[in-house]
């Protein structure tokens, strides 16, 4: 991963280089002098301009293709904007961006789908959304469905969308109105439970009921265990065809490494974990990866989850030269409007 550390440089230069990356973003062409004069509030010459563009290449902020006389930021540039627009955000997102889970009632499976689906469509660029801890889920439904004399079917249901099946083979005639009743009992008692918690284990050995309740239940909470054990953590993708049309063609080779990366899940997901221990929103920017091939392609994401504990990441990916301002307001509003969501489902 490349060391960009900044450099100091004086007001006037970062107003410079700010107006660099921002008509560089807007229009892919190398900025030059006469363009910022005409197109910004700066009450300087050119020449004045030209001095500052060439200080701020020699501080590595800035360079120039051969063929012309404009700049182009570099990674370091970049950093550095996107500091500037991390330190001047509000502590939360106003307006920008807005998820409608309204819909959605309570599956987060369906939630985060959306929550791609509505950021990709908005920005076009790569948008992924990694799923809470499966051990964070919350029971949403139980079935107990009697299939045969001795052959039973449990169906655990978690907020999560996940759906367990576990069949039981019991040695004696099943009584449907035991299995009934167990049927309401966990839909009563464990309901709402985060999967693999102490209290939810003891719903399965309370002293109130008797041997044979207790028998039953012992031949179905194993799929309780299945349910936690059931998957890997879940990584959602949205707008892989969309974001092509916004790399360039010298950029080509970062978008295939990409997709490349989108196969290895485990990958992508520790990509997306670089700061998950904050609630603030991150920016990974070229050769911050330690990947050389993904030089041209940029990271901008935040976390979501409960106020005392992150349970994912809303990201977006695309090439480096990318609407940072527009990026980092979507997945504020998505982060806020996800969190919103989560923090109806999961217990604190």
């Amino acid at each position: 991963m490349a060391d960009l550390r900044e450099p100091d440089i004086t007001q006037r230069q970062e107003r410079i280089l700010v107006r660099v990356v921002e008509e560089y973003v807007a229009t892919g062409a190398p900025v030059g002098s006469k363009t910022l004069v005409q197109r910004s509030d700066l009450p300087v010459s050119s020449s004045t301009v030209r001095n500052d563009l060439a200080v701020l290449e020699e501080l590595g902020l800035l360079t120039h293709p051969h063929t012309s006389a404009g700049r182009v930021p570099t990674d370091l540039g970049y950093r550095y904007f996107v500091d500037r627009v991390l330190e001047s955000l509000e502590p939360r997102p106003q307006g920008g961006f807005a998820l409608d889970l309204s819909r959605v009632r309570t599956e987060v499976d369906s939630a985060l789908r959306g929550t791609t689906e509505a950021l990709a469509e908005v920005t076009h660029l790569l948008a992924l959304v990694s799923a809470p801890p499966l051990e964070t889920a919350t029971v949403r439904h139980v079935e107990v469905l009697v299939l045969q004399p001795q052959v039973i079917m449990v169906v655990v249901i978690t907020s999560s969308g996940g759906v367990t099946k576990r069949l039981v083979s019991l040695e004696e005639p099943v009584d449907s109105g035991l299995a009934e009743w167990a049927r309401e009992y966990l839909n009563e008692r464990v309901a709402g439970l985060q999967l693999g918690t102490r209290v939810l284990r003891a719903c399965f050995e309370d002293p109130e009921l008797s041997a044979r309740e207790c028998d039953f239940l012992a031949e179905l909470q194993p799929a309780f265990t299945e349910a936690l054990e059931a998957g890997d953590e879940m990584l959602y993708v949205g707008g892989t065809a969309g974001v092509l049309d916004e790399f360039g063609a010298a950029e080509l080779r970062g978008y295939r490494r990409l997709l490349e990366v989108l196969e290895q899940r485990a990958a992508m997901l520790d990509l997306m974990r670089v700061s998950l221990a904050s609630k603030r929103p991150f920016v990974r920017v070229g050769s911050e990866f330690q990947d050389p091939d993904l030089a041209n392609v940029s990271l901008v994401g935040a976390p979501y989850g409960l106020q005392h504990r992150n349970l994912g990441a809303v990201t977006l990916l695309g090439p480096i030269r990318m609407d940072y301002v527009k990026a980092i307001d979507a997945v504020r509003g998505a982060s806020r409007d996800l969190s919103r969501f989560v923090e109806e489902l999961y217990e604190d």
